[in-house]
């Protein structure tokens, strides 16, 4: 037995996990593990084909296939997001972080589509979950892994821009938002959908077969259930026929795609080999390089734990990736040529790492 299996095997024996799946590959030496079962009644065992919901382990794959528009010229990095989005022009923004949402100022920059790739457009989440305009916020970039608590995007838009920012553009690294504006933002200068696009300029090419927003029938045998922390124990959160079973609404670029680790593994090697099929190597560098300053780092302690920030993903030195909060995390290390996944489906309650991702993390750098 492996480390790396008698890690998985450690954690669905003491009930912790119902089953998990972990991929790790450098160059052509690839480990799959699959543990335990795709539920905790045990109808099923764990295998590689299992299908998860990725949650924000979707961001990196959103910022790809914004930056496929980017290599294309069909949008630029200082670009105002305004062209496509015209709800979002010219939004206010908060005195301060604390005062309420109708003490504003004018914005002073037009958002441009490099803010939105690198998450500091001026909405998302910060520490201050209490903050008046963060409360305000809440109430239109709800929970991701509530897909069906979404309205449809161009509602969902103009929701938004009634929500003032908490920063400047620019001025902070805020969580979330610009994922799920990232995804509009494609559809809209791609003139068609974000599931048609993925598929078309990003799945298709890498060979990613399972991956989407929805789970079809011929599928929900391989697709896994989903539980949550409860005061006593494991309690189901979304079963294989539930917010997964049709097409949502709104596909959220943040945080609603299903797939396997075979096709995160394709992505993730995409990313190694400079973006070759879908993506420009220069494409690659900016997903991958840092673009936050220590000031945003601060703000945004509460997700990055001290790590930086590139497009889609956290930069720790040459480590790239994320974590989702179904219980997913995904990351690839540029130096070592390493794709580290570790797929599970308990969903976290807190924005610190579980003990087991912890300890994956401690076994695969």
């Amino acid at each position: 037995m492996t480390e790396l299996s008698g890690l998985l095997r450690r954690h669905v024996a003491d009930g912790s996990l119902p089953g998990a799946v972990a991929a790790v590959a450098r160059g052509d030496d690839v480990e799959v593990v699959a543990a335990g079962s795709v539920d905790l009644a045990g109808t099923a065992p764990m295998t590689r084909e299992s299908i998860f919901r990725l949650a924000s382990v979707t961001k990196p794959v959103t910022a790809a296939a914004l930056l496929v528009l980017v290599d294309d010229g069909v949008v630029a990095l200082d670009d105002p997001i305004e062209r496509w989005l015209p709800e979002l022009a010219g939004p206010v923004v908060v005195r301060t972080p604390a005062s309420p949402v109708d003490d504003v100022v004018p914005v002073r920059r037009p958002i441009t589509v490099f803010d939105v790739l690198t998450s500091q457009a001026g909405w998302g989440f910060a520490a201050g979950f209490g903050l008046p305009a963060v409360r305000a916020l809440l109430g239109v970039q709800k929970d991701g892994r509530e897909v069906r608590s979404f309205p449809p995007a161009d509602e969902w838009v103009a929701a938004l821009a009634g929500v003032p920012l908490l920063y400047q553009p620019g001025e902070a690294w805020l969580y979330d938002t610009c994922s799920a504006i990232q995804g509009v933002l494609v559809a809209r200068a791609a003139g068609t959908s974000l599931p048609d696009f993925l598929a078309e300029r990003l799945f298709a090419p890498l060979g990613m077969t399972d991956t989407g927003f929805s789970v079809p029938p011929s599928k929900q045998d391989r697709f896994t259930s989903c539980y949550e922390q409860g005061p006593g124990g494991l309690t189901l959160a979304d079963a294989p026929d539930g917010q997964w079973a049709t097409e949502p609404a709104f596909p959220l670029g943040s945080g609603g795609l299903t797939g396997t680790v075979d096709d995160w593994l394709a992505f993730g090697r995409m990313l190694l080999a400079d973006g070759d099929p879908v993506l420009s190597a220069a494409s690659v560098r900016l997903m991958t390089t840092d673009h936050t300053t220590p000031a945003h780092r601060e703000i945004g302690a509460l997700f990055l734990e001290g790590d930086g920030w590139g497009m889609g993903g956290s930069v720790d030195g040459t480590r790239y990736g994320w974590v989702g909060a179904t219980g997913t995390s995904a990351h690839v290390d540029l130096a070592t040529g390493t794709v580290a996944l570790l797929f599970t489906q308990v969903s976290a309650d807190s924005p610190v790492p579980s003990g087991w991702l912890r300890e994956f993390w401690r076994l695969t750098r």
